[in-house]
């Protein structure tokens, strides 16, 4: 038996990279698939809730008057509600973020349970288009420039 030519053998190498790439590829859309987690919105969930269990994402605004503590002084109940004055309730145990407050705007990621509480394993709270750090609060324009220069020399 001959051996292959340098032409046929640059073909089954070809072959072997690709298949190893596709390979490579479903094994990372497999390992990736449990770890997508859709956006909802509370109408969303209301009118198409996804399946129990799934993880996905719950955004929109803490209702006024909805934040409890429960007393265990950890978990947290609230609700979540949107534009058409739908309401999800959400339930959370752990450290909750310093934005967090009723009124404000925030991500829950987690799951729906089947008594269709939302179980919450993290919270996002997200802030205004007025929000200012607190380095800079009282701060004039100008001096928080001089302070946002400062801090950037050192980088370049």
């Amino acid at each position: 038996m001959s051996a292959m030519k340098p032409k046929h053998q640059r073909l089954v190498l070809v072959v072997l990279a690709l298949i190893a790439l596709v390979a490579a590829a479903l094994l990372a859309v497999y390992a990736l698939r449990n770890q997508a987690s859709y956006f909802y919105l509370p109408e969303q969930m209301r009118d198409d809730p996804p399946a129990v269990g799934q993880a996905v994402r719950l955004g929109g605004m803490v209702e006024p008057g909805s934040l409890m503590t429960q007393s265990d002084g950890v978990t947290i109940n609230f609700a979540v509600t949107g534009r058409e004055s739908s309401r999800i309730p959400v339930r959370f145990s752990g450290i909750v973020p310093d934005l967090f407050v009723e009124g404000s705007g925030v991500v829950a990621e987690g799951r729906l349970g089947p008594d269709g509480v939302f179980l919450a394993d993290n919270l996002l709270a997200k802030h205004d288009e007025n929000y200012v750090p607190r380095e800079l609060e009282g701060m004039g324009e100008h001096q928080a420039a001089e302070m946002a220069e400062e801090t950037t020399v050192g980088l370049q």
